[in-house]
């Protein structure tokens, strides 16, 4: 008897030529439903899967390939034993296996649809037979992905399908069933209420979408995966217009530049460098806000990702031209703007669509060795009302609006972290640095003379007035800070000797 293939897809890509290979090969192919019909209209031979089972599909399809004769064929070893049995029963061989899943994600992912329609797209048959095949793996070639069906078609060209070759198969189709379990688990969850911020058990599956060229450093191997439960704009989500492969810190940077302009309501522009702001600025329209951006800080705006929260129209883009970026990102981009910026040899230009509203992405997950950490991404905005002046002299509206500025912008720097604004412009920037005064220290050294009459930022609160005075000599004129140190009364203090107005908000920014 010659070799057995059972093929049912629901992606019928490449279907009919595989088939077709096969045949040539010597094999019978077995198929379903639609998989049958499909390869019958091409002209392929095709045996029915009742004519193997010997029994009809039944409860609409729901049973068809349940059956010992399609579950012993695959199953069975070669060996003497298992060959008796399976005769003794009148079941052959099952020796490849092409099975991929009803579209579920797709399905559940339509608007309006019904748990009934979901319900209805989970495989059963399917997985119960690509995991049967995957484990028995040294007799059973199994396959479910349609890009693989070349290389299938290739490995049994020789006289013996190398094993190395066969065990990859069955680690893709076990992590494909486990993917297709956690989506159906996940969708489960949120129609029932039952899904947990914080589960026993963390399973959520990602895609991957590229092997980057390497990591932080060139000695490092890296990849982008892609969360296919994602939604909303992001940079997992952006389409890529033109420019040389992202790079592994061209994603982190993009990341950051749009997750801070996203939380501007006008025209935003900001300059990422290093995962850090080193221009922000809103105005009235995008071409300004990027002018006032790459001005706060020209000389780190060099080689920096660019974001806007508006369409990048053609005299944006001539000012971006003017310097070397890495890479844009923004919702939209005007034939002109293209045609400027598409000429920036290596430029790299993503496209997200719409900023309305935040990404679908709730969960911060950071790796550490031997384990995960997950908490809630950081979405808190300023709540004007809960702003409190401790000062004698108070803030006026517009020294309000700048003071929200400058807060949100801090809480995109890594701690400790002090941003100096004025007109709502980035001008200085204190980063990363083990402690508070210090990074007073760079911020107010970058913005200079441009210090006096403007807006300090401290993502957590002053342990001591160092800060204070520090701001106050380079003639700061208002200062917000979270608030809740033992000597907050000595930051207090300080303000009020030197006329500065301070403003506490009550919670923290820390960014690790």
């Amino acid at each position: 008897m010659g070799k057995r293939a059972m093929i049912s897809v629901s992606d019928k890509t490449g279907v009919v030529e595989f088939a077709s290979g096969l045949i040539k090969m010597g094999f019978e192919v077995v198929s379903t439903g639609g998989t049958a019909k499909t390869l019958r209209e091409a002209g392929v031979p095709v045996t029915y899967i009742t004519r193997v089972t010997g029994f009809p599909e039944i409860l609409d399809g729901r049973v068809k390939t349940l059956h010992p004769a399609v579950h012993g064929g695959i199953l069975a070893r070669r060996t003497e034993d298992h060959k008796d049995q399976l005769e003794k029963q009148g079941i052959g061989f099952i020796d490849l296996v092409a099975v991929n899943l009803y579209p579920f994600r797709q399905t559940v992912s339509k608007p309006g649809v019904t748990l009934e329609e979901a319900i209805e797209n989970i495989d059963i048959g399917g997985p119960a037979m690509v995991r049967a095949a995957a484990k028995n793996h040294r007799y059973v070639l199994v396959v479910v992905n349609p890009e693989r069906y070349g290389d299938i078609l290739k490995a049994l060209e020789g006289t013996e399908v190398d094993y190395q070759f066969r065990l990859g198969l069955a680690r893709e189709a076990f992590a494909h069933t486990a993917v297709y379990d956690t989506a159906i688990a996940s969708y489960l969850e949120g129609i029932t209420g039952g899904a947990e911020l914080f589960p026993e058990i963390l399973s959520k599956p990602f895609n991957l979408a590229q092997v980057l060229r390497y990591g932080e450093n060139p000695h490092q191997k890296a990849a982008f995966y892609r969360d296919p439960a994602s939604v909303g704009a992001s940079v997992g989500s952006a389409r890529q217009l033109s420019g040389k492969e992202l790079s592994y810190n061209n994603i982190l940077d993009l990341n950051a530049a749009l997750e801070l302009v996203r939380e501007f309501s006008d025209p935003a522009a900001v300059v990422i460098k290093h995962n850090n702001p080193c221009g922000a600025a809103c105005a009235e329209s995008i071409s300004q806000a990027y002018r006032l951006a790459f001005e706060g800080d020209p000389v780190s705006a060099f080689g920096g990702i660019v974001a806007c929260n508006r369409e990048v129209n053609g005299d944006a883009a001539g000012q971006m031209a003017e310097t070397f970026l890495e890479a844009v990102i923004a919702p939209s981009f005007t034939t002109e703007a293209l045609e400027i910026l598409g000429k920036r040899s290596g430029l790299r230009i993503l496209e997200t669509g719409s900023l309305d509203g935040q990404s679908g992405d709730i969960l911060d997950i950071r790796k550490v060795n031997g384990g995960l950490l997950l908490q809630e991404t950081d979405r808190k905005l300023l709540d004007r009302d809960r702003m409190e002046a401790v000062t004698t002299v108070k803030p006026d509206p517009a020294d309000l609006e700048e003071l929200v500025f400058a807060m949100t912008v801090v809480k995109h720097v890594k701690s400790n972290a002090i941003v100096v604004t004025r007109n709502r412009q980035l001008i200085g920037v204190g980063a990363g640095q083990m402690n508070r005064v210090g990074s007073a220290g760079i911020a107010l050294n970058q913005a200079g003379d441009r210090a006096r009459g403007a807006y300090l930022a401290s993502d957590a609160f002053f342990p001591f007035a160092d800060t204070v005075e520090l701001a106050a000599g380079a003639g700061i004129k208002a200062i917000i800070q979270p608030g809740g140190s033992v000597r907050d009364e000595e930051s207090v203090k300080a303000s009020e000797k030197h006329g500065i107005i301070m403003v506490t908000t009550g919670f923290r920014h820390f960014k690790h």
